[in-house]
């Protein structure tokens, strides 16, 4: 499927309310908030995760972690590349963006169980291996903070099979961190 802008935008009508809360906060709006706008509840319960997801007890950089993670087992260019700028602007390594982005461990071994988690989170639908468990816990995880994992995996998870299903063109800020799947 190819994803056509003109379409979505039609659908994703001026008075979105939702469209104009992500105008305020990024300065523009995703080309993937205006794809989901064709199914506005779909858009009402992404951004409502999200903002749940950003209240967690996960710090801004284990949650770009996770998203990251989620995006990369996905093979989701458009979160890869969003996710990326996202991090950068937050203040994340740029070595653990480059790690995420490549599949490779991060240096920081809490911050890599971690990826570890999220990552058998996604590719394990939900059944992480008991040694992956493990360390995550042994890192300084709780298990609220696994389930908290598991809130970031489903909301970066709707979005990336949005992405997939409509072909989201990627929006002019996150070219410069276009990604391919290196695998």
């Amino acid at each position: 499927m190819t994803h056509d802008n003109t379409m979505t935008k039609t659908a994703a009508s001026a008075d979105h309310p939702l469209l104009d809360q992500a105008r305020r906060k990024f300065g523009f709006v995703p080309n993937l908030l205006t794809t989901m706008a064709a199914a506005p509840k779909l858009l009402e319960s992404y951004m409502s995760v999200g903002a749940l997801f950003d209240q967690t007890s996960l710090n801004p950089t284990e949650r770009q972690v996770v998203l990251l993670a989620t995006s990369f087992e996905n093979s989701c260019a458009y979160c890869m590349a969003a996710h990326s700028t996202i991090a950068k602007m937050q203040g994340v390594d740029d070595g653990v963006i480059e790690a995420l982005r490549s599949g490779a461990p991060i240096a920081n071994a809490k911050l890599e169980a971690l990826r570890q988690f999220a990552s058998e989170v996604t590719t394990r639908r939900g059944w992480p291996e008991a040694a992956t468990r493990d360390a995550f816990r042994a890192a300084g995880y709780s298990d609220a903070q696994a389930l908290e994992v598991v809130l970031g995996v489903g909301m970066k998870t709707l979005s990336n099979y949005a992405n997939h299903m409509m072909g989201t063109t990627l929006d002019t800020p996150f070219e410069p961190a276009a990604w391919s799947d290196p695998r």
